[in-house]
């Protein structure tokens, strides 16, 4: 039975509003254009093989389209738009099939959120699901709910034979993956689904567990098989979490897919017999792209190409597991019997060999494969990491090029390798046949998606807009902001500027002063970062003598609330003073729920804080959930913060992030940490950061560096620092009996 729920629907201008629909016999096709839910209702409920339904052009509002029909191969029942890209679905819209030989084209969701677990789902309830159903060239984009928390799908795929090609997913903020396949029920499993020819648009940081891109199965069923085909999609800039396509079931064949500066890896996570071949992973050098990880029994990794690839443990290039011998259904079980076979892997840092092995993951790979694969680094270093032994890996056949320090002897070649790029964009040894075929086919980013929609950047850049003068005066600064567009830039003519009303950025702003503009503000803050909203300031003085004298001042702070989008925070040679009218007054305050991407600190001095420096604590809950990516501070100067500098809190043992990540160089700290509410009893809080490097700095008179190690393999760095009257830098392992990995050397201490 069809049916629609509340709806509010607004027909484009020119629509036809009402709905001719006519049988058809063997050779005939019904069509027209439907202009209200319950015409669609109607449509639905009549629709006979080769029946052809199709919404009139506007935005459906709060429409959730339930689509049943049984059609044939040769007469599919098929929903469409009328001009494709031109019906919207927005609010609480959503779509949900059944039944057999179905087919969806051509519609845009935008501007909303799933009332239910999926955008899109291939079941109308859990005993009726598609077979042999198609969606494609629909777009879903941005399509979230409020909270960043809040755990839902855009695709869930059910039932057997249905295909997901040509559509663009782009902007998933929240918790959940963005497209899954369910085998929670027989009807689901052996389900042989085809996804293909997708584009994976830009898929934000999630800062946790949760944010894959594609899964297959989920540990429960993982050893039950699948039989999914993934080819020739193309994921860009996928950087949910460390799984971009997460294989969590059997026989799986994941090919010709490309990955363009997507950090994470194709991980084959549970399950056996999955095929990976002739992927291409682009890393451009960026941070934490990686490539294959290799997980379970009789696992193929053929004929894939990377390169560039920077990421590091279970996110490099190429990263075969430890598993744990007869370990329950949702651990890592043995590789074994894996063939590792043809592969590229050019200029990328890591190759990971026993990755994880630890107490419990003890059983290093067995029966495996590791032949005619070219190794090639141009600066010469050897990129393996081995962890465990290794003699259940035959190596044979590898080229490696010209290494200074070759860790795997047996099985590889070192000869001067030159490269040259051929027309399908890969680097391929001159005069030889190492490594991937030369007639391997690139899936390119345009032959993806419907060739209709266009694939915007997701982000605007700081100063890219207009450039918007501001005179000195009491709210001068707050009327600019209302009229300024996203990547403007407010220029502050020298003087003294009082702000009355708290400037509240919800789009990416920039803030210039020459050095000459002084700011005051009568708010609990200055900048609230709202979602939407990211900041740069520089040249700015910013005073903090006119804020009320209240406690749990800041002057800039994010939205209270959850913000879906992540924001980018820029400080460049801006003077901050007097943020001690009352106490706890901080620079930056970041709130649950919410994300940065990076904050970055250079030139800038700060003096006389009673508060934090940069508070990044309050995702408290263990989760492995935390407030930024990235915090640089460099060049700057700290002066009497009475709490700690930064407190940056990642909590949990999951393994699913990569960061956070901490840089302190060239700076000066003096007496920080002192303020009887300092309950870090740190000048610098550091718990469950991944990467931190705290170099050429010198600390005064101040509260230790506490830094707590939590989970995976942190990389801390603390060298050539001098610490005056200071106590020594404290690093705590929490979770592993090991000795921490710590690089502390090269450093100073003074009594005075």
């Amino acid at each position: 039975m069809a049916y629609l729920k509340k709806t509010i629907f607004t027909a484009a201008s020119g629509a036809a509003l009402l709905l001719t629909l006519s049988s058809c016999s063997d050779a005939e096709n019904a069509s027209g254009l439907i202009s209200s839910p319950e015409a669609l209702v109607d449509a639905i409920s009549a629709a006979r093989p080769g029946d052809v339904l199709t919404l009139a052009n506007g935005t459906y509002t709060d429409l959730e389209i339930v689509f049943t029909g049984e059609g044939s191969a040769d007469a599919p029942i098929t929903l469409t738009a009328q001009d494709k890209g031109k019906v919207i679905l927005s609010g609480y819209s959503s779509l949900s099939l059944s039944g057999d030989y179905l087919k969806v084209s051509g519609l845009v969701f935008k501007d909303g959120q799933t009332p239910g677990k999926a955008v899109i789902s291939y079941r109308t309830s859990k005993d009726d699901l598609a077979y042999n159903s198609r969606v494609t060239e629909t777009v879903i984009e941005n399509y979230n709910p409020p909270l960043r928390s809040e755990v839902d799908s855009w695709v869930l795929m059910y039932g057997k034979n249905n295909r997901f090609d040509h559509n663009y997913l782009a902007g998933k903020r929240n918790t959940g993956v963005t497209v899954a396949v369910r085998m929670n029920t027989e009807e689901s499993r052996e389900n042989n689904h085809r996804i293909d020819h997708n584009y994976f648009g830009p898929r934000q940081i999630l800062g946790s567990n949760g944010g894959e891109t594609l899964r297959i199965g989920t540990s429960h069923y993982s050893r039950s098989d699948s039989k999914t085909i993934v080819e020739n999609n193309y994921f860009d800039r996928a950087d949910g979490e460390l799984e971009i396509i997460s294989s969590k079931s059997g026989l799986n064949i994941l090919r010709n897919n490309t990955f363009y500066k997507s950090r994470g890896t194709l991980t084959m996570r549970h399950g056996n017999n999955t095929t990976v071949e002739g992927n291409v992973f682009f890393g451009e050098n960026a941070d934490h792209t990686g490539g294959i990880r290799v997980i379970n029994a009789g696992q193929t990794v053929t004929g894939n190409y990377m390169e560039g690839l920077k990421g590091t443990r279970f996110g490099g290039a190429l990263v075969v597991m430890n598993g744990v011998p007869n370990g329950p259904i949702n651990r890592y079980d043995p590789v074994e019997k894996a063939r590792i076979e043809n592969n590229s892997i050019i200029n990328s840092d890591n190759i990971q060999l026993g990755a994880g092995s630890d107490e419990e993951r003890s059983a290093p790979p067995s029966n495996s494969t590791f032949s005619g694969n070219l190794i090639y680094n141009e600066d010469g270093r050897d990129t393996f990491t081995v962890y465990d032994d290794m003699s259940g890996l035959s190596f044979s056949d590898n080229i490696i090029g010209e290494s200074t320090d070759q860790k795997l002897k047996t099985g590889f070649t070192k000869k001067p390798v030159a490269l040259n790029r051929a027309n399908n964009g890969l680097l391929y040894p001159q005069g030889a046949d190492y490594g991937v075929p030369r007639d391997l086919k690139v899936t390119q980013k345009a032959e993806t998606g419907p060739d209709w929609y266009p694939k915007s950047e997701p982000f605007v850049a700081f100063g890219s807009g207009k450039t918007r003068a501001v005179s000195p005066g009491r709210n001068t600064i707050f009327d600019a902001v209302n009229a300024a567009e996203p990547g403007d830039v407010i220029a502050l003519a020298a003087g003294d500027y009082t702000v009355s009303r708290m400037l509240e950025i919800n789009k990416p702003l920039s803030f210039t002063g020459g050095g000459a503009a002084n700011l005051v503000f009568e708010r609990s803050a200055l900048f609230q970062i709202e979602d939407g909203g990211s900041l740069k300031i520089s040249g700015l003085n910013i005073s903090g003598r006119e804020a009320p004298d209240n406690a749990g001042n800041s002057v800039i702070r994010t939205s209270p609330y959850s913000m879906m989008e992540n924001y980018r925070l820029e400080i460049e040679s801006c003077n901050f003073e007097a943020l001690d009218i009352n106490h706890s007054f901080n620079v930056i305050s970041a709130a649950k729920s919410t994300f940065a991407d990076n904050i970055e600190i250079k030139n800038s001095t700060f003096k006389d804080v009673s508060g934090y420096g940069l508070m990044l604590d309050q995702e408290a809950d263990d989760y492995g959930i935390y407030n930024a990516e990235y915090l640089t501070i460099e060049n700057s100067k700290f002066e009497n913060i009475g709490k700690a500098l930064v407190t940056y809190y990642r909590g949990g043992t999951d393994e699913s992030t990569f960061g956070p990540h901490f840089r302190l160089t060239g700076s000066t700290l003096t007496n920080i940490g002192f303020d009887k509410r300092n309950k870090t009893g740190a000048a610098l809080l550091l718990h469950g950061v991944q990467v931190t490097d705290i170099t050429e700095t010198t600390i005064s008179s101040s509260k230790p560096v506490i830094i707590n190690h939590t989970v995976g393999e942190p990389k801390t760095n603390i060298t050539g620092n001098v610490f005056v009257a200071t106590p020594d830098v404290q690093v705590t392992e929490l979770n592993s009996v090991f000795e921490n990995t710590a690089v502390i050397k090269n450093n100073e201490s003074r009594a005075k």
